[in-house]
């Protein structure tokens, strides 16, 4: 199977938009979803973030998004928003492929750290990035206040 890794272009983004509700129906989120592939486009276009695809056959099969953030202990600081791979798609190596590509272009960046959240359910996840050595720390509590 041949895998194109590859970073994402404005067209892109209605796969992208629709991974990540494939995401947050796997995480038994989609109906806190407001985004659209338009919203996406604009937020895209505008800088506010970023995503590495992985295309096999033309089709979009998984995706890393991302955006630049600030760690006030450590400087600079990538932040993985989402990361998927299509169900149907995964242990094939994609994910390692997205992964590693989100990595490098963090390290492009010069960035001091990279940092994402996983649900403590998510085992296969959590299993993923063990693999990676990552820190999963279950010190912090994320907080959040929603405006729309």
């Amino acid at each position: 199977m041949n895998v194109l890794i590859r970073k994402a272009q404005r067209e892109d983004m209605t796969a992208v938009q629709a991974l990540v509700c494939e995401l947050a129906d796997y995480e038994r989120g989609l109906h806190k979803v407001i985004t659209t592939p338009l919203s996406y486009e604009k937020d895209f276009e505008d800088g506010v973030f970023d995503a590495i695809v992985a295309e096999v056959e033309s089709e979009i099969v998984g995706m890393a998004l991302y955006f630049m953030a600030y760690s006030t202990w450590r400087g600079r600081m990538m932040y993985l928003e989402d990361f998927i791979v299509k169900e149907s798609m995964r242990g094939q190596g994609i994910g390692v492929k997205l992964f590693d590509a989100f990595l490098e272009e963090s390290s492009k960046k010069g960035v001091a750290l990279v940092k994402w959240q996983v649900l403590r359910w998510n085992e296969p996840a959590i299993n993923f990035y063990e693999k990676y050595h990552a820190e999963l720390d279950d010190e912090w509590i994320d907080g959040k206040i929603y405006f729309v």
